[in-house]
């Protein structure tokens, strides 16, 4: 059976002398392993297709184990600023990475969106790596069913904005203390980049450096807890 889907590349290993195993995600088939053979020839027709930091149009036989065969590509989208820049390209892998370890095989198709919008943010210089990088933590943490509660402190109380809190790993929530450190404009940046808003809409935020710099540590925090990464 042939199938035909978009898919980005999340790992690659040289098989053979010209022969190449790659990972892929795809919006409606999870992850897809193919063999792509005779790739890394000079004069190959499948390696222009297929790049990172793009979205390819793929064509595979399904095989009778876990590794397909990849039998035509075609580029769809490149994100070609991305390569430009070593610390972008670095960051760029970096997220690849934690995203394939973060998903099972069957990943839906909300993570394929994610790496593409990530793909986006790191393609314009603009954006912050720290802002890109701490929005796809918050995303990866969403999907998975892990979103701290923004709405209600610990008692079940509503937030308020002259109120100060501390953060509550173990209930997911905010605690109501007088010297607490988390202010009005944290919770704010919290609940934009929990729900599905863009890295891009984050970065308009005033101080957004210095909410980035306060928040990335808990966010860090509930990613080793709950997402195991």
């Amino acid at each position: 059976m042939r199938l035909k889907t978009n898919g980005i590349i999340l790992a690659r290993t040289n098989y053979g002398e010209a022969d190449r195993i790659i990972t892929f995600l795809t919006p409606d088939h999870g992850k897809v392993k193919v063999m792509a053979k005779a790739v890394r020839k000079s004069k190959s027709k499948l390696a222009g297709g297929i790049e990172l930091f793009s979205i390819s149009q793929l064509s595979f036989i399904i095989g009778r184990g876990e590794i397909n065969t990849l039998v035509s590509t075609r580029m769809v989208k490149h994100f070609g600023n991305i390569v430009k820049n070593l610390d972008r390209t670095n960051t760029g892998y970096d997220l690849i990475k934690r995203l394939d370890r973060a998903t099972e095989s069957a990943a839906e198709s909300a993570y394929f969106q994610l790496l593409e919008e990530a793909f986006s943010a790191l393609d314009e210089s603009t954006i912050a790596l720290d802002l890109i990088q701490l929005w796809f933590n918050m995303q990866l943490l969403r999907l998975g069913g892990h979103s701290p509660n923004l709405r209600t402190d610990s008692r079940g109380q509503k937030l308020l904005q002259d109120k100060k809190y501390d953060f509550d790993l173990s209930s997911m929530s905010l605690s109501p203390k007088d010297d607490g450190n988390f202010k009005t404009e944290h919770i704010k940046f919290l609940r934009l980049g929990f729900s599905h808003n863009s890295a891009q809409t984050l970065s308009r935020i005033n101080e957004t450096d210095a909410i980035v710099r306060f928040v990335q540590p808990v966010i860090q925090s509930m990613l080793q807890t709950y997402i195991r990464i």
